[in-house]
């Protein structure tokens, strides 16, 4: 009885915790019916969830409306990351984000395109000023798409604080009242974790997964466990809303021990500064070997994630002799609309030793994550910033056939390393197809290499093994949209290009010796033009590509074309 009532007190002053967020002010960004496909604070690749996606029934063009009238306070336009997206500050303090876009409307889609043109580039960050493009509230202000780095066609969507830029739930504002959830959250595993030298859990001093079962009432039981020593919980849990099917976040995760709030982490509000934290939230070396991510419910060492509450003990639990009463604990999951599962054990103390022990790995490089840490070998140096990994921990670094080993990627770098090969005597010429390479393999990766004072340097944020590489290649442009000399009726004309090595930088496109506006996707490495634009001429038509890549190797593709009269003249090209 008493842990229901700790329980029912904690979620009541949560609640009130939300309700100084305007219920009425903003209305859904589409008319269709809202199913998210991603929910706030949902666990991703290197950050939390930064809002709502809502599904567009893996299709593009839907209507997206202003939630709130306001004006246009920034336009980014990208091959990557939010794709095409627009913010809209509103008065009461608020903006609004929407992301991954087909095109905007009419009189922004003017707006931007003018812009992309004066600039020569596809790839635009905007700034209207206040006033410049206002809009109404419910005005249509974009189509929704599967722009940039979008996994499938939906609208993202954010409510962020003008000034302090702080990332806010949207279903905080009344916007859960617009979607129907009635699905509970799915617990799939608990994991216990020793962490002081003592500490054994059922005989193992590694983690140790705990047997759960769920009850007919739809509570899940754990097995009872034994331990001694300092240990801590990891949960592997998702959530389903009602008209979707993916799995998505979890809002809320609580640890209840001892029938006391012990550790909580509540997806509110948090900073873009927090979000890749999330590394560190998680069991991140799991995750990289395995795909599940296990939410971890104790804190090692101290780190400034402000989704953390009730943190009783950095969340360990630590279990001594005296302890002769079984401890009880719980571990309770939520979405926002209230739906909750729940996970019940006890663990008892044991003196029992490790049967299964985890060998010790130690070397000469120790790494002292609150300083600077600096290694040189074989002429290649490793400077690590303070800060710059979460826990300490002993490096593997190795020199060997002119490849450095650094560690293993399942520790995650918070920050970066920098890395430096010597390289004395190189020409400018060479210094400027070099790049330092991640290897995986037969695979490469590039990464931003700097040549200077006799030494390639590069910041780089996945550990693994590095390597010195030349790249000499030309990107490829290859499948014209049309053949050479066509009539072309279609809306649009493109190619597809691509590079093995180092990677696309910059592309640019010209018709009849003018600069035209080129849309990249690299999903399916297409660029493509718009007709539209108008800057075509009667018959005959020459079309020049070139792309190059990041070291500075270009290729060009020229063809013709012809086209009838053009019906959409812009004057975009002056």
């Amino acid at each position: 009885m008493r842990f229901f009532l700790a329980l029912l007190t904690f979620c009541t002053l949560t609640l009130s915790a939300q309700t100084h967020y305007p219920q009425d002010y903003f209305r859904p960004p589409m008319d269709i019916p809202l199913h998210t496909s991603g929910t706030f604070g949902e666990l991703r690749t290197n950050h939390f969830h930064a809002g709502l996606d809502y599904r567009t029934n893996q299709k593009t063009g839907f209507a997206v409306y202003a939630s709130a009238a306001g004006y246009v306070s920034r336009i980014k336009v990208s091959a990557y990351g939010y794709g095409t997206s627009i913010y809209i500050d509103h008065p009461n303090g608020y903006t609004t984000l929407y992301a991954h876009l087909l095109k905007y409307a009419p009189k922004i889609e003017a707006y931007v395109r003018k812009k992309q043109y004066e600039k020569k580039s596809f790839e635009i960050e905007l700034f209207p000023k206040p006033g410049e493009i206002v809009v109404e509230k419910g005005e249509e202000i974009a189509l929704s798409g599967n722009s940039g780095g979008s996994g499938g066609p939906h609208l993202h969507f954010e409510i962020r604080d003008t000034k302090t830029e702080m990332i806010i739930n949207p279903l905080a504002f009344g916007l859960d009242k617009k979607m129907k959830d009635t699905k509970l959250p799915t617990i799939y595993s608990v994991l216990l974790y020793p962490l002081s030298e003592d500490a054994v859990v059922d005989g193992s001093r590694s983690p140790y997964l705990i047997n759960v079962k769920q009850q007919a009432n739809g509570i899940f039981v754990a097995d009872t466990i034994k331990a001694k020593g300092v240990i801590g919980f990891g949960v592997n849990a998702t959530d389903k809303s009602t008209g979707s099917t993916p799995n998505n976040g979890i809002y809320k995760t609580e640890l209840f021990y001892n029938n006391n709030p012990y550790f909580s982490c509540e997806f509110n509000t948090f900073a873009f500064d927090e979000s890749r934290y999330v590394n560190n939230y998680i069991d991140y070396e799991r995750y990289y070997n395995t795909g599940q991510r296990f939410q971890k419910l104790y804190i090692k060492r101290a780190f400034p994630l402000s989704l953390l509450k009730h943190n009783q003990g950095n969340g360990q639990i630590s279990l001594a002799p005296q302890d002769t009463v079984a401890k009880k604990y719980s571990i309770v999951v939520s979405d926002f609309h209230g739906n909750k599962a729940t996970v019940t054990g006890v663990i008892l103390y044991s003196a029992e030793p490790a049967r299964v022990g985890t060998p010790k790995f130690v070397t000469a490089y120790r790494v002292i994550a609150a300083n600077d840490n600096i290694y040189s070998k074989n002429g290649v140096s490793v400077f690590v910033p303070a800060n710059a990994f979460y826990d300490d921990f002993y490096m593997d670094f190795e020199v060997k056939d002119s490849v450095l080993r650094l560690h293993r990627p399942t520790t995650p770098v918070h920050t970066y390393v920098e890395v430096s090969f010597d390289a004395p005597g190189v020409t400018k010429e060479e210094a400027a197809k070099t790049f330092i390479a991640g290897v995986g393999g037969k695979r490469f990766s590039y990464n931003n290499t700097r040549y200077e004072n006799g030494r390639f340097i590069a910041k780089i944020k996945v550990l693994g093994n590095f390597k010195l590489m030349k790249d000499t290649t030309a990107p490829t442009i290859f499948r014209p949209t049309f053949k050479e000399g066509a009539q072309v009726k279609a809306g649009t004309i493109g190619v597809h290009i691509a590079d093995d090595l180092s990677g696309i930088a910059t592309y640019d496109a010209f018709i009849n010796g003018k600069w035209v506006l080129m849309h990249y996707d690299y999903k399916d490495r297409s660029l493509k033009y718009n007709f539209s634009d108008g800057l075509t001429d009667d018959g005959k038509n020459q079309l020049k590509i070139v792309v190059t890549d990041n070291v500075g190797n270009s290729a060009t593709f020229e063809t013709y074309f012809f086209r009838t009269q053009n019906t959409n003249p812009v004057e975009n090209n002056k």
